[in-house]
Formats: structure tokens, sequence, C-alpha cells
């Protein structure tokens, strides 16, 4: 189990991307309401009697905050966790590390908000819980959820199979406790379960004091009924050194289609150059599909064939993709690259047979800089 490939230690958490499914009457608005969407969650267990340490120095910026009770404010995250405004540091450190990442692909910072939810809105098991909101051609979209969900889920999953689903927390002293429980009346069950009796009496003794019998056990698919008259109640003291407890949950759970959207529309512009329309998309080049176009000047004397070789070498490098372009005029194929989002546009000229240099044009700027072949910087 995960619990088990962790060493038994929180925290935590496990990762998994998927579809999710809704029963949307009338799909509308882009990619903001579809019946199947592409989702991302972390569930990520926590010791809920565990003050959590985090670092909230690494956020020092002031984020738009909208509280269930003071409405919205602009503090830093590490004030709105130590102020109670948000009630989990788990929940603010992963607000923290959601506005990184969704900054970092190109989300604009100046349309990000975090909204917690109302009281009369917030789920029933749900301790507290944040949307990130993102605006743009449609408004204010949730697009991330960041939920506090206690025991809630665990505990639903025992009770719907039997299994326990509980970690161990280690006192840092041993405690003197009064138990309350159950164990077997060996002169009654010995004969009733025979070779099994030692393993009823040790499912027996974790029984909880309020269980009901008969109760049925379940050893290698054979199933046994436990009769009152096999059990006897049972009080005494014991020094123990830890106890079992549910785990709490913080879930951040991201929509892919929605971020993906409005990555796009804050990377997509429309502007006139030269009496034309001309379009940019300012993709990071984290995330643009395209790292550099190679544009031979010409294809003849020799350019073309040094364009091919530098395209097929850059295609040989880990993690860059490079497009080679020699069709229209290099105004067209610079407009080209800058409308799919290429980061950079690599120009081979006369220059560059002689010199063994290259034109690299960044798109944002515009700049163009002459640079070695030899150290492009891909």
């Amino acid at each position: 189990s995960i619990y088990r490939h962790f060493r038994e230690r929180l925290p935590f958490g496990a990762i998994q991307t998927g579809k999710g499914y809704r029963n949307e009457i009338s799909p509308r608005q882009g990619m903001i309401r579809l019946r199947e969407f592409n989702m991302a969650e972390l569930e990520y267990f926590i010791d809920p009697e565990v003050e959590p340490i985090h670092d909230f120095s690494i956020w020092s910026e002031k984020v738009t905050l909208i509280s269930d009770d003071s409405g919205e404010v602009q503090m830093t995250i590490g004030e709105a966790v130590s102020n109670g405004t948000i009630r989990h540091a788990t929940v603010g450190y992963f607000m923290g590390w959601t506005m990184d990442f969704l900054t970092n692909v190109g989300i604009d910072k100046q349309y990000l908000r975090f909204r917690q939810h109302e009281s009369d809105e917030m789920a029933h098991y749900a301790q507290d819980c944040w949307d990130v909101e993102i605006f743009g051609s449609y408004g204010w979209i949730e697009c991330v959820g960041i939920a506090h969900r206690g025991c809630y889920d665990l505990t639903a999953h025992e009770n719907a199979t039997g299994q326990r689903l509980r970690a161990w927390r280690t006192f840092s002293e041993p405690k003197v406790v009064e138990i309350d429980g159950w164990t077997i009346d060996g002169a009654k069950a010995g004969p009733a379960f025979r070779a099994l009796a030692g393993k009823v009496k040790s499912a027996v003794e974790n029984l909880p004091a309020d269980t009901s019998f008969p109760m049925n056990l379940e050893f290698d698919s054979q199933q046994i009924e436990v009769l009152l008259e096999h059990v006897k109640r049972v009080q005494r003291t014991e020094n123990v050194n830890g106890e079992w407890f549910v785990p709490h949950v913080v879930e951040p759970a991201f929509g892919i289609d929605r971020i993906i959207w409005h990555l796009l529309d804050h990377c997509y512009t429309e502007t006139e150059k030269s009496g034309e329309e001309y379009t940019l998309l300012s993709l990071p080049e984290t995330v643009a599909p395209v790292d550099v176009t190679v544009l031979p000047l010409y294809e003849k004397d020799g350019m073309g064939d040094l364009a091919q070789k530098i395209h097929r070498d850059l295609c040989g490098r880990k993690n860059v993709f490079s497009v080679y372009d020699a069709s229209g005029s290099i105004g067209r194929r610079y407009a080209r690259a800058d409308e799919i989002g290429v980061p950079f546009c690599l120009t081979v000229d006369h220059d560059s047979l002689t010199q063994n240099t290259v034109t690299l044009r960044s798109r944002d700027s515009g700049e163009q800089v002459r640079v070695s072949i030899d150290d492009l910087p891909f």
C-alpha cells in the first residue's frame, strides 16, 4: 500500500490524473463546461494532532483573497494562515504552490484570486475549502479547488468495506490507559473455533466496546460467526506506546481543461503590424510545444543545407523540439512562428556560412542577437 511505501510515516501524498464526467445538460463556454473533462488530484494525508511546519516566507507578495468572513482582502498567504483566514496551514501551503504553478505555466497573476467557500456552500464534510479562480473571456471561473476534507473519506471507506484504513501515532512517552473491550471466553470459543481460535481472539480484542453480537469475521475466505457466548467483556489498564487514528486529507484538485483555456486566453493577443493584423501567442518556454524554429534566409548557396543540419542536431537533443520552415519571406515565417507560440527563431544567413554564427530572435521582445552555432541555448 501507499502507507507502507512511505514507511508508515505521515504526511505523504498520492497523485492521480484522469477523466471526470458530469451530467451537463447544455455544454457551453468553450472548454469551461464539458461533459467529459481532464483532472489532476492530490490526496495528501496528515496527522491532525501534529502541527504542520511550512515556510511561507517564499510567498512574500500579497494575493487577492475573498474570505467567508471578511470579503475581499489583500494579504500574503503567510499572513492569512497566521490570522486564521486560511484555517489550516497545509491548505495555505498548497495555495502557495498552486499559485506558483499557474503563473509559471503562463497565467497572468493579476487575473488570479482565491475564494473561500461560504458556510452555506461548503460540503458538509469539509473543514475549509478555497477555489482558485482565474479571470478570462467568461469572467471569473473556478479552475482549482483546495479542500481540507477531514477524516470523512477514510472513515466512509472503512464503513463501506470493513477494512481498517488507519495510521499509527507513536507517543513521545508511554501512556497508561483504561481498556474497555472484548476478549474470547476460552472455554467456549476454543472448541467452537479450534485452529482459528488465535485469529478470532486477536480480531475480537480489536473490536470497539460498543460492538454487538452475533457478528461475522472472515479468515481466508471462511466466514466465522462469533456469538455473545464466545466472548466476554474485559476492563484493564495497559501501558501503550501509541494509537491508531484516521488520517485527515487535504485535496488540491485541478481542472486541466479550464487551466489550458485560460492559459491560451492570457497569452493570445492580436495587434497590428505594418497595417496588417498580427497574432502573438506568448506561451512560456516551459509549456510551448515548439522550442525553436530554424529558418534559412534562402535555401540556396548552402544556407538551406546548414539550416537543415542545425535543425537535425537540435531535434537530437533531449527535450528540444525544433521546426524547419523555408517557405515564404522571413517576415512571414517569423509571424507563423509567433502565432503558434514558438519562443525563438534561429535564422541562417550568408554570414552563417563564414562565421559559424546565426541570428537568434526572441518572440516577446523582438530582439535579435548573433550567437555561435556551437553555443546555442537549447
